[in-house]
């Protein structure tokens, strides 16, 4: 499976969620597949999507879904200590491991080769870390969300991009609607 088809899968499972979407390529692939007023869509802020949720969960109850790439967590790679020294048990961290940078043109990461995500997470001191398949996504996802315990989810998946248009609701559009969601 690539990213586009795991999003598909678990569309569903988010609906229900407050859910901060990587930059570029993942956030147009769920926006077509299933736009919702609590998907914050990133469209210029590369690796801070698992840092921006962390803080959201801790500001409020309500369940948080950072969905993020092997890329982006591999240039932000201080946002896996700080999620390990600040617990929140309504925060997941997903990180869709395609091996590549997959809105810059599918270039390897590290985390195709010899590093372990989710051996990093733990190595960080991150609790609830799951390494898991492409096709178990949806199930690991909901049994982390029931759990009520903050999890880092390292998705195992082949590398591609579905072609879907770019985002062309205003970011400000994008930024008030998942405000009056995430107080809703």
């Amino acid at each position: 499976m690539i990213r586009s088809e795991i999003l598909k899968d678990i569309a569903p499972i988010l609906r229900d969620q407050l859910v901060v979407c990587n930059i570029g390529i993942p956030s147009q692939e769920l926006h077509a597949i299933d736009d919702q007023p609590t998907n914050f869509y990133m469209l210029g802020t590369m690796g801070l999507a698992s840092s921006i949720g962390l803080g959201l969960a801790l500001a409020q109850p309500k369940t948080v879904i950072a969905i993020d790439g092997d890329g982006s967590v591999l240039t932000n790679m201080g946002s896996l200590p700080t999620i390990a020294n600040n617990v929140a048990d309504n925060y997941i961290l997903m990180i869709i491991d395609n091996g590549s940078y997959g809105s810059t043109g599918d270039q390897p990461t590290y985390a195709g080769k010899k590093t372990s995500l989710a051996k990093v997470a733990e190595a960080c001191g991150c609790e609830n870390v799951i390494e898991c398949r492409d096709v178990d996504t949806g199930e690991v996802l909901q049994k982390a969300i029931d759990s009520g315990k903050m999890h880092v989810l390292v998705v195992k998946c082949d590398s591609g991009n579905a072609k879907m248009p770019v985002i062309t609701m205003d970011p400000v559009v994008i930024r008030d609607r998942f405000m009056k969601a995430v107080s809703a």
